[in-house]
């Protein structure tokens, strides 16, 4: 039986989540995107709560995002800005969990913003 790509994305994202796990010092930064929006989240996995969350409808678009366009300036600027709000709980280090998603467009350039947001990676 042919699996379908919902179940495919599914199973690669558990894959993911089980060698990935974020702790106190070093949180999960968790991306997840849908046609229309990206959501981002820093999750501490030892305690099992949310530290920082943000989605693309509430930042402001008519910050820079360099050459970007659309969407992928909306991550771009998600990033930096999930970043800053990291920095002031106090976060600097985080792992990277892109739930089975491939690491371009829209994925990349969140990861961009958060690196020049001032997360390490």
């Amino acid at each position: 039986m042919k699996k379908t790509k919902k179940q495919r994305w599914f199973r690669r994202k558990n894959r993911v989540q089980a060698k990935v796990h974020g702790i106190a010092e070093r949180p999960r930064l968790v991306v997840y995107k849908s046609l229309k929006t990206i959501f981002a989240q820093i999750i501490n996995d030892e305690k099992g709560e949310t530290i920082v969350s943000m989605h693309s409808k509430k930042i402001d678009k008519k910050s820079d995002a360099g050459d970007r366009k659309s969407k992928v300036a909306e991550a771009y600027i998600l990033g930096t800005e999930l970043a800053k709000m990291a920095v002031e709980k106090g976060i600097k280090k985080v792992v990277f969990d892109k739930s089975g998603f491939k690491y371009h467009g829209r994925i990349k350039a969140l990861a961009d913003g958060a690196r020049d947001g001032g997360l390490e990676f």
